[in-house]
Parts: C-alpha cells; sequence; structure tokens
C-alpha cells in the first residue's frame, strides 16, 4: 500500500488537531533541568528540558491522540461504542475521550497492566477486559478480544497508535515544545523519545522537523524491544516475536505503518536501553525532580545519561518523559532492584 493511500499525517494535521486538544486540557510542562546540564556537562549556555505528560489528567501523552481520533471519528461512530487495546496509557487516554464526548468505551488490556491505569479507566466509566499478555505471541487474543467487540457490539475500533488522528494528536505536544523554544530563542540540537508503535515519536517527529530541522532525533526503546532498531537498520518494518521489558507501554511487535514513513524519515538514530540503566533513570528523577515516573517514562532520560548519543552541538536538549502511571508501591519495588 502506498503512503498517499494510506494518508500519512502532516504538520498540517498537527496543528488543525491544537483546536481539538485545547478544548479540553492545557499544555504539559517543559522542565528546565539543571542537574540534568551537570551530569551531561554541557558547554555554557546550552539547556536540558524534560517534557513532562505526567501533568495531564490520566498522567501520559496519550490522551493527546486519544481526544484528536474521538473528535475526528465522532460523527462516524454515531451511537455505536467504541472499542480499542491498550496497555494501560492509551486505555485512560480513550476513556477520558470518551468520557468526554458521552461515548462508551470497551478496552482489552493485559491482565498484569499497572492497577493505576484500571483504576483510571473504571473512574471515566471504561468497561476493560482482561488477556495473558505472556502468550500473545502465540494466541493473538489481544487483537482477536478487540475485533470481537467490534462484531459483537458494533463498536469502532481505535488503535493507540497506527493512525493518522492520534499521530496529529500527539504531535500537539511537540508543538508545545517548539513554540515554548522559540519563544525564547532557543535552539534544539538533540531530541530524545520513546518509541514503541510509534504514535508518540512521529508525532513529535513532525513538529521537531518543521521547526529544528538540524536537530538530531533519537529513538529509544527497551533492548529486549528493539523492533525499532531492527527496523531502521533493515529499511523496513520488522516484527519481533517477543518483546519483553520493565516497560510495559513499549512492547509493540513493531511500528505501525502510518508511523514508519515519517520516522524512516526524520529519525537520527535508534538508541536500545537495558532495564537496568531505566531503573536507574526512575531513580535519579525522583532524586533530582521528585518526579515518580513508570520506566516507559523514564527510559528517554536514561538513554540521554547513558553515553550512547553524541551530544556535541550548540542547542538545547529536549527530553520526553511519556507517562507517570505508577503507583508508590509499584514504584518502591522498581526502585529496590537498583543496584
Amino acid at each position: 500500500m502506498s503512503n498517499r493511500a494510506l494518508q500519512i499525517p502532516t504538520i498540517g494535521d498537527v496543528h488543525l488537531a491544537t483546536k481539538v486538544i485545547y478544548e479540553h486540557i492545557s499544555p504539559a510542562p517543559l522542565i528546565r533541568s539543571y542537574p540534568l546540564e551537570k551530569e551531561l556537562s554541557l558547554a555554557a549556555g546550552r539547556r536540558v528540558w524534560l517534557k513532562d505528560y505526567g501533568y495531564t489528567p490520566v498522567r501520559s501523552f496519550k490522551l493527546y491522540g486519544a481526544l484528536n481520533w474521538m473528535a475526528n471519528n465522532l460523527e462516524r461512530s454515531g451511537d455505536a461504542p467504541i472499542a480499542a487495546h491498550s496497555s494501560g496509557n492509551f486505555a485512560c487516554g480513550i476513556a477520558f475521550a470518551c468520557n468526554r464526548y458521552e461515548k462508551s468505551v470497551n478496552i482489552v488490556m493485559p491482565e498484569d497492566a499497572p492497577p493505576i491505569k484500571f483504576d483510571t479507566v473504571h473512574a471515566l466509566g471504561g468497561i476493560t477486559k482482561t488477556y495473558d499478555r505472556s502468550q500473545d505471541h502465540l494466541t493473538s487474543l489481544r487483537d482477536k478480544m478487540t475485533q470481537e467487540l467490534v462484531d459483537s457490539l458494533g463498536s469502532l475500533r481505535a488503535s493507540p497508535y497506527n493512525d493518522p488522528h492520534v499521530i496529529a494528536g500527539n504531535g500537539v505536544g511537540a508543538l508545545e515544545i517548539t513554540n515554548s523554544l522559540k519563544s525564547e530563542n532557543r535552539g534544539m540540537s538533540h531530541f530524545f523519545c520513546q518509541v514503541s508503535g510509534g504514535g508518540l515519536m512521529a508525532g513529535h517527529c513532525l513538529a521537531v522537523e518543521d521547526n529544528f530541522p538540524d536537530a538530531r532525533i533519537i529513538g529509544v526503546e527497551p533492548t529486549t524491544a528493539d523492533d525499532f532498531q531492527k527496523s531502521m537498520a533493515a529499511g523496513e518494518r520488522v516484527r519481533i516475536e517477543k518483546p519483553s521489558s520493565i516497560c510495559d507501554g513499549l512492547l509493540a511487535y513493531t511500528v505501525g505503518e502510518y508511523n514508519w514513513p515519517i520516522l524512516q524519515r526524520t529519525v537520527s538514530d535508534a538508541v536500545t536501553i537495558a532495564d537496568a540503566s531505566t531503573r536507574e533513570a526512575m531513580n535519579w528523577l525522583y532524586d533530582q525532580h521528585g518526579l515518580r515516573t513508570e520506566p516507559s517514562g523514564a527510559i528517554a532520560t536514561a538513554a540521554a545519561l547513558s553515553g550512547k548519543a553524541d551530544l556535541n552541538g550548540d542547542g538545547d536538549i529536549v527530553i520526553v518523559i511519556s507517562g507517570r502511571n505508577i503507583d508508590e508501591q509499584s514504584f518502591r519495588n522498581v526502585l529496590s532492584k537498583v543496584e
């Protein structure tokens, strides 16, 4: 299928999504990290910024894409309910969006998803069904259960990442970043962002590419869920059989077909990070900024701290904290394994 047939989203679509997003939420903060500037031994005048999506009403970036998807599919959905699968953060986002647009939603989630994600979905009126993630690569039960909701209830199915409206909505967060930097006459030399299915990163790449075309865009994923790095090396989308990591939000089998053309065009480097380094980054963010960050949210910070990326340049560095959906006890359990 050609890129034209797929209707790959553009920066114009991202700008259109801003009106939808700001009807419901305020921008997520861009926080200057003085500790990271010191830790990375940056030259005087360069700054590090953390884009913290943990401040959204559902504590992750997924709300942006979900709101834009729902707004653009409201007429199409009619009286039908919405169906989706999600590791948890998109579940929270689409439940919020459906709550705002007075739609019912059923979401297929792994049975081992963090309790805080189930609690958020249920509080917003969403209904959940669970499956065994450890066997999904053999059973494909996640997709089968989601399709069942479509077939039995007449539901309209939402993708957590492989959809142009989701990508464009997520890109609004990147416009917040670029607008903020430009308002202070700042430049950008490096952009670190998580990549799983690619919905977050593709949307952000559109805005970074448009506003800071010379910036190095660095995709980050777990070492044991490295489909994107393999795809970049192969020059085509590669599927891995069984991704695994403490980063439960970064376990896609491959990047989406809508996302891939954008990522292939814009991403400079693909970096993989071991879970041990992600734990250390979670601990570091808590100690230095007081942020209780989920593993998927902290991995981009881990990449910046790892030394795997050449940080030479004269612009600022931006790092995405994609989510902070983790309860206190789970957070403590993860940190207890930091060596």
